[in-house]
């Protein structure tokens, strides 16, 4: 049954909890519990001083009051924990330092600065209690995966895990909850499973950078290229996709990390997300990947060459122009009069002559070879 959210409750500020396992901490930091000094030191970056002029101006409305559920928190008795609104809350505290003279950032100094605060801001927090995390994951998932709020990319894919690790829910039930596809929730719990295991692997990648190309992680596993260089099982269940990259294939995750996100050595193989699914094609080409492995700084375009894809990108640009310039034939004889369609029809074929004379036999058979080279 669907957590219901009726009963709104008033607390003072400082029972409040920060969420050490928030996902909009990062994949890694959420392994292991930042202190409340280190969350607040966290999400400094946050654009808290958003929030804060917000509460000073129209306080604390009880239709934005936080959710949160008792749990023990750095082995202690159970605690209030913000399982939403964190940000929120962060915001109040830091508007509490300034106001109490504490060390704060100096934006925060200016906020408070000849405001007068009632004291009901920090000790009526408007709040609802959840019976537990699960109750509440129906919510989290459609407000922030699938609804107007969402986390990023790799946030997404660490609730998802969450779900998956610890609460041992199907794929399909997160589905039904979160309001996404089996498919996509799928492929979510598996590229962040394949993060915490180059997590795992001694390669000078940063977790920003991780974080950052996460989506082109998560795009890249649509390609069958590199789902076969991976080795990785697309539609696996739970307990096959929780080690998605056996260990014959580290060494091609290894390598895939370098081409996809960079390191020591140099920048990623390529930066435009559209580029994922050429990307896909290499990787299933083993002069590709030989090409690869054997340049310190390889070029994408010069690996594309090496699988045949130029060869085929070309050839389909020139059949695309040449339908293009059927479909004009046939309506051109009504516009000879339109000199924006004589200079059009000028570089077009200042152009295609430019393609023949690359071809000295087309040209030959077309008659369009210089005199003179004869």
């Amino acid at each position: 049954m669907a957590e219901s959210y009726n009963t709104i409750e008033y607390i003072e500020l400082g029972r409040l909890f920060l969420d050490p396992f928030n996902p909009r901490l990062g994949h890694a930091r959420t392994e292991s519990p930042l202190t409340q000094d280190q969350l607040m030191e966290r999400m400094r970056t946050w654009s808290l001083e958003e929030l804060g002029v917000s509460f000073l101006q129209n306080g604390f409305w009880p239709q934005e009051a936080v959710i949160v559920v008792k749990e023990k928190l750095y082995g202690s008795t159970c605690q209030l924990v913000v399982v939403e609104g964190n940000r929120r809350i962060a915001a109040l505290k830091y508007l509490k330092q300034a106001k109490d003279g504490c060390l704060v950032p100096r934006t925060w100094k200016k906020l408070v600065e000849g405001s007068q605060i009632e004291d009901s801001l920090f000790t009526a927090v408007p709040f609802i209690l959840a019976h537990s995390r699960e109750k509440v994951n129906s919510f989290l998932g459609f407000r922030h995966v699938t609804g107007i709020k969402q986390w990023a990319p790799a946030e997404k894919a660490e609730f998802i895990a969450r779900m998956v690790d610890e609460n041992n829910m199907s794929f399909e039930e997160i589905r039904k909850q979160i309001g996404s596809h089996t498919d996509v929730v799928r492929r979510n719990y598996i590229a962040y499973r394949i993060l915490q295991q180059i997590n795992d692997l001694e390669i000078d990648v940063s977790e920003e950078g991780l974080d950052k190309r996460f989506s082109v992680l998560f795009l890249s596993l649509r390609e069958a290229g590199v789902q076969q260089f991976l080795g990785v099982n697309i539609k696996a269940e739970p307990e096959v996709a929780r080690t998605p990259i056996s260990d014959d294939n580290i060494q091609n995750l290894s390598d895939f990390v370098e081409w996809l996100f960079g390191s020591e050595r140099g920048g990623p193989l390529f930066t435009d997300s559209r580029s994922v699914g050429n990307f896909g094609r290499i990787l299933a080409n083993d002069d590709a990947i030989e090409y690869l492995r054997s340049v310190r700084e390889p070029s994408f375009d010069l690996a594309l060459q090496k699988a045949g894809i130029e060869n085929e990108e070309i050839e389909n640009q020139l059949k695309e122009a040449s339908n293009q310039m059927e479909l004009a034939l046939s309506r051109l004889h009504l516009h000879r009069d339109s000199e924006a369609i004589q200079k059009a029809i000028r570089r077009l074929a200042l152009n295609a002559k430019e393609i023949v004379l690359k071809f000295p036999k087309i040209a030959t058979e077309l008659g369009l070879t210089d005199k003179n080279d004869a």
